[in-house]
């Protein structure tokens, strides 16, 4: 199998499951409605901006990413 498209198959399972857990998990872990996250609310506008959430999901997605090149080394 091409590695190419081994790659995207690996990636592609791996969207589903962290789209399943988010579904799932999105009811016990306030993802995107933790504190440090800008939300500002007026009458007719509402602006919301997740820094904090997007700050934990980088880290955990460089946390991976620095454990899988350290497997496969």
């Amino acid at each position: 199998m091409n590695p190419a498209a081994k790659w995207m198959i690996i990636g592609g399972i791996i969207l589903i499951v962290l789209g399943l857990l988010w579904q799932v998990g999105g009811r016990y872990l306030n993802l995107g409605r933790i504190p440090g996250d800008i939300v500002v609310e007026k009458e007719n506008f509402k602006f919301y901006f997740p820094v904090v959430t997007c700050l934990l999901i980088s880290a955990a997605g460089s946390l991976i990413l620095y454990l899988i090149r350290m497997f496969n080394k």
